[in-house]
């Protein structure tokens, strides 16, 4: 089962780090894409839909890591599961919207 557990902290990882774009757009009050808007991702919601979206994400992380198994801060294979969900998911979200931000652009010198 701990590789279950393991699973669990990646997924947890990854929702954690999708909290946080759509929780700070959307307490600047700025819109950002989520699965909720036309068409799902690339469209933008709302502020507040951002919000409640982050938030959800929060929990759903938090669930995933603290009430699964027994997520240890001195555990490194806990630890390294959860920043491997973190990682790829920031770097799948990096480039899937940096194509509307402009964060895709090579860079000039």
């Amino acid at each position: 089962m701990a590789w279950l557990h393991l699973l669990s902290y990646g997924f947890g990882g990854a929702f954690l780090v999708n909290a946080i774009p759509h929780f700070v757009s959307g307490v600047m009050g700025r819109p950002f894409q989520t699965p909720f808007a036309k068409p799902p991702g690339e469209g933008l919601s709302s502020s507040t839909t951002n919000v409640i979206w982050g938030f959800c994400n929060l929990v759903a992380g938090y669930l995933l890591i603290v009430r699964v198994g027994e997520f240890g801060i001195g555990h490194t294979s806990d630890i390294v599961a959860c920043g491997v969900g973190g990682l790829f998911i920031a770097v799948f979200s990096a480039r899937h919207f940096g194509r509307f931000h402009g964060g895709n652009q090579p860079e000039r010198r």
